[in-house]
């Protein structure tokens, strides 16, 4: 049984092609799961969601390799819900988009523990925000954990995240549909207030002139802020 017969039988099985919303049709899934495999690695296990209440969120996990030695997450489901965009953004086609992260290759990926399961946690959560709150994502956008800015689990400071384009990230469907693909980048306190301060960018050249590796999380990075 292949991948593509994994997601309808799971669809199906759980009987909720009847209650979903927003939901890839077949052909779709084919095209994003070819895509997902060229630009981010061949994959062999799906987080498969149970409970799906408006879209259906799988999470592809690749492999870590030995040229890109971590694990990358990306959510199949949430391009199929079309997001609210200003007028003034249209025509950058920004409507419809996916989310990855990427995990050290040490981490315990298949444990429930919060400390381990927080950043799907995450991953599902920012799939779904814009559906919760009436509004859009894209590139530069920041999202806190709660109003009080809390830590995702005890293990880390991190309460936030901004995000940032993945790899080559835009799918043109056939139909003229365009998917746009957007790491998710754990951020720390003083980098989210850093960041409303300023702008994304210039969040991102902190990083960069620091040597800061932001893209696999790394529970003791260094703060791009820090001393700032």
């Amino acid at each position: 049984m292949g991948l593509f017969d994994k997601f309808k039988k799971n669809k199906k099985d759980n009987k909720e092609t009847t209650i979903l919303q927003y939901l890839y049709d077949d052909n779709e899934i084919e095209i994003i799961d070819e895509f997902i495999s060229d630009t981010f690695g061949k994959y062999e296990s799906v987080f498969h969601e149970i409970a799906s209440p408006d879209i259906h969120l799988d999470v592809c996990l690749v492999d870590p390799s030995e040229e890109q030695p971590y694990y990358k997450l990306v959510t199949m489901g949430a391009g199929a819900y079309r997001m609210k965009i200003p007028q003034e953004y249209e025509k950058y086609h920004l409507e419809y988009a996916e989310y990855v992260i990427y995990l050290p290759k040490d981490w315990d990926i298949k444990s429930n523990k919060d400390e381990d399961y927080w950043p799907i946690r995450l991953l599902k959560d920012t799939a779904r925000l814009p559906i919760w709150n009436d509004t859009w994502l894209s590139y530069g956008h920041t999202s806190q954990s709660d109003a009080e800015g809390s830590q995702y689990a005890s293990n880390t400071r991190f309460n936030s995240i901004v995000l940032n384009y993945a790899g080559d990230n835009r799918l043109i469907m056939p139909n003229g549909k365009i998917i746009n693909f957007y790491e998710i980048i754990p951020l720390y306190p003083e980098e989210l207030d850093f960041k409303l301060q300023n702008d994304a960018d210039t969040l991102f050249d902190m990083f960069h002139k620091k040597n800061i590796q932001y893209k696999v999380i790394d529970l003791n990075r260094e703060s791009a802020i820090k001393n700032v």
